[in-house]
């Protein structure tokens, strides 16, 4: 058994894992379990009241913007992870679960227990069974989020769960793949288990069955439940017709349907927001472990595998849907023992029966078949795996894209030099463009806005692999694009005179493409929100003119503050090499508007000497 692994987590290290697990199942009064070794193991119980999982309809969830642990706030704060960079918008977890981890952290010493494992440089292992596991889930990314920090020698986390509730939503998935955080997250779900299902389904749709169900689950004793057959069975119902339209309509997103019909069906149909995060273990009985990474194929698989395949059984599989649930202890010793594991990758090619000879290994085709699987099913994750091949060829076309946008920049950054020969930067140049070069530089704008819109369009549809975001080296060709041709975007804008129908350029003129790349740069050296914003420079220096040339003659006090802000930001970006110093040149129009400013002002100005020595 000591041999076996899967992904960082040895077979020894499941089995302890699941046993304390299923120690704090039988110790709900407790916070949290700890089991010390080499490794420190920290277990969360799990909770039985209906309001701990559904704190409102239809299915409980929050976006994480009203919780201080996971998304700070303040100006100097750095943005949580747990968010879309592109469309800048935040994850959404269970609120029920989250106030409960919120209170054990702030009613008992787990902190304490952290923060002395991460001295002592030992392995942290959260785990948990059932909602214990959905807790796991959340200290696990609170652990993250506070203490993996850039620069830091720290051992990363693990969280290993047994039949826990899904927990967040699709951005929330995103955003622990696109961090290189979704491998410290494993889940094992029995076959039939009910609840990792549960919050695929409305609330008002489960009725009293829910809470009749959480108590029979709730039991100390680790025995078959018996006599509940009937609230077993229209529970299961229940469960199993939600979780069919929310895998159905997830299906058909992945094989393209583009039919308006579909859109109009879910607006009528309340779809769960909830999705699978990390890699999952299906144990599909027969001593076997299936192991799945991909998040689509995974919430497929919740519905298909747990699928009747008759009426017939209906009032069986219900029942051993309960039993399932706290049969992992048996369960995982066995798998273990025989050490049966098949990783379901490549999914695009797998055979889409017993019989299909042209597709699969022996083992891939036997793990299918213990599943459960129809021919739909399979070719479902077909789809799943075809989607993540697309996401792939997606990203090796942007990256072919990468010398052509660098030649656009180098030409860009010729014209730059040009124009600074000429005592005028080349801001100055191309809000006038008078010559030939200005008409050349224009056309290579147009052709990187091009580049750029097609790749921020994907970000936005999701369809390049969440990693693309993190790759250091678009992040600062990104940078590199925005600082030197977004003064461009400025120019041409103010010089047709845009703002005066639209507003000023940064309340409603500024690009997509530029907002979402300066957000990339500050998620990736995580910045505060909002500090890399160097490109935008120009745009503050036309509004300031436009309110000094229209202001009462000396009334220099209208633009005081917002002036001497700029002046401070001005020198910190041209010390670290954000902005070139061009923008001092004598023909400048900032310099020639700045030289007009009060004499006691410009004395005491951080930029004077720049300035000065320009001129």
């Amino acid at each position: 058994m000591g041999s076996l692994t899967i992904g960082e987590i040895s077979g020894e290290l499941i089995k302890k894992t699941c046993w304390i697990a299923m120690a704090a199942h039988k110790s709900p009064e407790k916070p949290y379990l700890v089991q010390k070794s080499s490794e420190v193991l920290i277990s969360f119980p799990g909770s039985w009241s209906v309001g701990d999982w559904f704190t409102q309809q239809p299915f409980g969830e929050m976006k994480i913007d009203g919780s201080e642990l996971l998304c700070p706030k303040g100006n100097d704060k750095v943005a949580t992870s747990l968010r879309s960079i592109g469309r800048d918008e935040l994850a959404s977890v269970n609120k029920g679960f989250l106030t409960r981890f919120e209170m054990i952290l702030a009613k008992s010493s787990l902190q304490t227990e952290v923060e002395k494992a991460i001295k002592e440089k030992k392995k942290i292992v959260f785990t948990g069974h059932s909602s214990g596991g959905a807790i796991a889930i959340l200290a696990t990314v609170w652990f993250l989020e506070h203490y993996l920090k850039p620069g830091k020698t720290l051992m990363s986390p693990l969280c290993v769960t047994f039949g826990s509730p899904l927990v967040g939503d699709f951005i929330f998935n995103h955003a622990l793949i696109r961090e290189n955080w979704s491998n410290f997250f494993l889940h094992f779900v029995m076959r039939y288990d009910i609840v990792p299902r549960i919050l695929l389904a409305a609330l008002s749709t489960m009725g009293q069955e829910l809470d009749q169900i959480l108590k029979l689950l709730s039991q100390k004793a680790m025995f078959p439940i018996q006599g509940s057959v009937r609230e077993a069975s229209t529970f299961y119902t229940s469960v199993m017709r939600n979780a069919s339209a929310v895998a159905s309509h997830a299906a058909c997103r992945l094989m393209g349907n583009t039919n308006p019909i579909l859109e109009t069906v879910a607006s009528f149909i309340e779809l769960s927001p909830y999705r699978p995060c990390g890699t999952f273990v299906f144990l599909p009985g027969h001593g076997k472990l299936v192991v799945v990474k991909n998040a689509d194929a995974i919430l497929q698989l919740l519905f298909y595998s747990a699928q009747l395949c008759s009426e017939n059984q209906l009032n069986a599989i219900a029942e051993r849907s309960l039993n399932d649930h706290l049969g992992y202890p048996s369960e995982l010793q066995g798998c273990l023992n025989w050490q049966n594991v098949v990783q379901l990758d490549h999914l695009e090619g797998l055979p889409l029966s017993s019989s299909d000879a042209a597709a699969g290994n022996i083992a891939t085709k036997i793990a299918l078949d213990d599943l459960g699987l129809s021919t739909r099913a399979r070719l479902c994750l077909r789809a799943a795996g075809e989607h993540e091949k697309q996401k792939l060829s997606n990203q090796q076309r942007m990256d072919n894209k990468m010398q052509e946008i660098e030649l656009g920049l180098a030409k860009l950054e010729e014209y730059k030099s040009k124009s600074a020969l000429c005592k005028v930067g080349y801001y100055d140049a191309f809000r006038i463009s008078k010559y030939e070069d200005d008409f050349k530089a224009n056309v290579t704008r147009l052709e990187l806005t091009g580049i750029w819109d097609e790749i921020i369009e994907m970000l936005n549809r999701y369809e390049l692999p969440e990693p693309f975001e993190s790759r250091k080296v678009w992040i600062e060709l990104a940078t590199k694009y925005r600082r030197i041709v977004e003064p461009l975007d400025i120019a041409n804008y103010y010089r047709h005179a845009k703002n005066e129908d639209t507003g000023p350029y940064m309340h409603k003129g500024r690009p997509r493409r530029y907002r979402y790349t300066q957000r990339w740069r500050e998620h990736g050296l995580r910045m505060p929100v909002g500090s890399s914003a160097e490109s935008c420079f120009w745009a503050e220096v036309e509004e300031l003119l436009l309110l000094y040339r229209t202001a009462d003659p000396g009334a220099f006090e209208v633009i005081r503050e917002r002036t001497i802000n700029l002046e401070r930001k001005l020198d910190e970006w041209i010390r670290s090499n954000q902005i070139s110093n061009d923008v001092f040149l004598k023909g400048s129009s900032f310099t020639k508007w700045w030289i007009t400013l009060p004499i006691q002002h410009k004395s005491v100005s951080p930029i004077q000497g720049q300035i000065n020595r320009e001129i």
